[in-house]
């Protein structure tokens, strides 16, 4: 119930503000390599309409670039891989923007790109085994903007998929952010639940799924699925920076280190690139939970080497 009280009072006082807090010229001396696991990577103009969006409905996105200038930025900060993520919002789009992440990894070796596809849409199958034959690394779905029943019969499609070839899947599935311009009626809280997430996990104990921002809202039930099942990750994604009203503040140090990745949202975010690393790197955590939050638990679950 706080949860919900706190997530309707953002409601009711969208957009938030636009943090004005100093930027760091590079990553602090003496860390590990950095893997940033959430970093979206769009064309153009679909960068431009998620961002309108988000000035009217969330936040003010600080840093507005094209996907080459995030790259070049995250790497000239002492960023040493980054995991691009991109969605499908509707049928018919996602050959291209695959073949536009595998364009950026191309470019780019610091990039490691997945796939998307629409939940649903005619060809799922070949679409990704297309994209993954030719060096995309996992999927990545989004139950708000794509707006689909994760326990439906195109979800099932695709964690088939995933779980037969191996290939990890990113799924926001968390209640949060909710707002009143998605596209239908239905609210999140119907739509995104837990309790789906582990009828998942038990139905395709071979998929390796990964939940981002750590759950939110719904972290005490998070950190427990985490704790029972081994094919379930998360990542940090904005948790850390306590920007959002999404209920109680996040003890990142009772979660299991080897099933949190780190990660950013940029350059979907209101604040200094480096914030959310000040705030992991103020918890205090041993080297070697650092090292694993930081580079490992990703390089585990994308079985990359980074």
């Amino acid at each position: 119930m706080q949860s919900q009280t706190k997530w309707l009072n953002f409601m009711l006082s969208y957009p938030l503000p636009l943090n004005s807090d100093p930027e760091a010229s590079r990553v602090p001396d003496g860390l590990p390599p950095i893997t940033d696991a959430h970093v979206h990577l769009f064309p153009q103009q679909i960068f431009k309409a998620i961002w309108r969006w988000f000035e009217h409905w969330a936040w003010p996105v600080r840093y507005e670039m094209t996907s080459e200038l995030i790259i070049e930025f995250l790497q000239s900060k002492g960023i040493s891989k980054i995991i691009g993520l991109d969605y499908a919002h509707k049928p018919g789009i996602a050959r291209d923007l695959n073949a536009f992440m595998l364009n950026l990894m191309e470019k780019f070796p610091i990039v490691q790109g997945t796939a998307t596809i629409f939940p649903g849409e005619s060809h799922t199958e070949q679409i990704l085994m297309e994209a993954f034959d030719d060096g995309l690394i996992g999927v990545k779905l989004h139950a708000h903007v794509q707006y689909f029943d994760m326990a439906g019969r195109g979800a099932r499609n695709i964690y088939e998929i995933c779980e037969r070839r191996g290939q990890p899947l990113v799924m926001h599935v968390g209640r949060a952010p909710k707002n009143p311009e998605y596209p239908y009626k239905q609210d999140p809280y119907k739509l995104c639940y837990s309790h789906g997430v582990e009828r998942i996990l038990k139905d395709h104990p071979g998929l390796r799924f990964c939940v981002p921002h750590l759950g939110a809202d719904e972290f005490t039930e998070y950190k427990r699925l985490v704790e029972s099942y081994e094919n379930l990750w998360l990542d940090t994604t904005m948790v850390l920076a306590d920007y959002m009203p999404v209920g109680d503040k996040v003890e990142l140090t009772e979660f299991r280190a080897d099933r949190v990745m780190f990660g950013t949202d940029f350059p979907q975010i209101p604040f200094a690139w480096n914030h959310e690393l000040d705030c992991l790197l103020k918890l205090g955590l041993e080297p070697e939970h650092l090292d694993q939050i930081l580079r490992k638990t990703a390089a585990d679950f994308y079985r990359v080497v980074i």
